[in-house]
């Protein structure tokens, strides 16, 4: 039996959006007649006769001939709000979308949903400026202090948006990779506009900014794939049978269901210690996240200890 769809128009965020959508058209159509009512015979504007109808219309500044009015700001911001509302409902859709059909990997999908809001986000703002007749040169007014801000304090933050779109392009660092950068071991739980989320393995998340996954050196322990090669360390007496000792010691590592067959398993008498005899073996195992090593790892010492007890 096939599982009946969720029509999208029935989700409560849509219903929000839409609502917005109309409730914003709505004051665009009808405050300009409101404020901007003409003498059909003089063809001169009416002057306003209340509080709030003078505020709306109040001339905030000018440009060349262009005048720019309270209600023009007003409403190209709520067109603006309402825009990137829905920009991100519909990245939003198109992502899960893509994902739940299976056409393309979780990363892939991020950075689609992230690049086109972002071009659908510019967009709404020059068509919401359009709309209401702001021109673009009507904040040449503010270059001058823009340009001191962006200088002074929006330099880190334009510094991270680049590299944030860079790790979505080049994908040095994806979604779900398990990395370890300043001694802090986690997985990449989401890579937004200004920083990374990577969940450490105590559960705390780390919030790393993407320019410092660019510029420091960071270990992705799964970038090409989930195989790890670890080593185990073991110490017997001495005196102990080596060739029995090496033996048990390769049938519990071979005997474990999450270490690969292959390569096969490295054994190595590594050296005469203080008090034991050391030996090392090397295998691969495919893991999830940084305790599934230290977990296949206990498994393993419980084992040979079990088989050397038995032995």
């Amino acid at each position: 039996m096939k599982t009946p769809r969720r029509h999208i128009l029935r989700s409560p965020r849509a219903i929000a959006c839409l609502t917005t959508f109309i409730c914003v058209f709505a004051v665009i159509a009808v405050a300009p007649s409101t404020a901007f009512a003409q003498d059909p015979a003089s063809g001169e504007t009416d002057p306003p006769d209340d509080i709030v109808t003078r505020i709306w219309e109040y001339e905030l500044f000018s440009v060349g001939e262009t005048t720019i009015r309270v209600n023009q700001i007003v409403t190209a911001i709520l067109l603006v709000i309402v825009g990137v509302i829905i920009s991100r409902w519909i990245t939003r859709l198109l992502r899960s979308r893509l994902q739940r059909r299976g056409h393309i990997d979780p990363n892939t999908a991020a950075a689609i949903e992230k690049i086109l809001f972002y071009l659908l986000a510019v967009t709404v703002l020059m068509v919401g400026l359009q709309v209401v007749h702001v021109p673009l040169t009507a904040f040449t007014v503010f270059g001058g202090a823009v340009a001191i801000g962006v200088g002074f304090g929006a330099q880190n933050l334009i510094n991270n948006f680049i590299s944030g779109l860079i790790l979505m392009l080049e994908r040095p660092v994806r979604i779900g990779d398990l990395v370890e950068i300043d001694d802090h071991i986690g997985r990449v739980e989401s890579i937004g506009g200004r920083c990374t989320n990577i969940r450490r393995t105590d559960g705390v998340d780390l919030l790393v900014p993407n320019s410092a996954l660019l510029e420091n050196n960071v270990i992705n322990w799964t970038l090409s794939d989930k195989h790890i090669r670890t080593k185990l360390t073991v110490g017997v007496i001495y005196g102990s049978p080596t060739d029995v000792v090496a033996k048990l010691i390769r049938q519990a590592v071979e005997g474990h269901q999450r270490v690969l067959k292959t390569p096969d398993p490295i054994l190595l008498f590594e050296e005469f210690g203080d008090n034991a005899l050391i030996f090392d073996i090397y295998f691969w195992a495919e893991v999830e996240r940084e305790m599934d090593l230290r977990e296949i790892k206990s498994d393993l010492r419980f084992e040979i200890d079990r088989l050397f007890r038995d032995a």
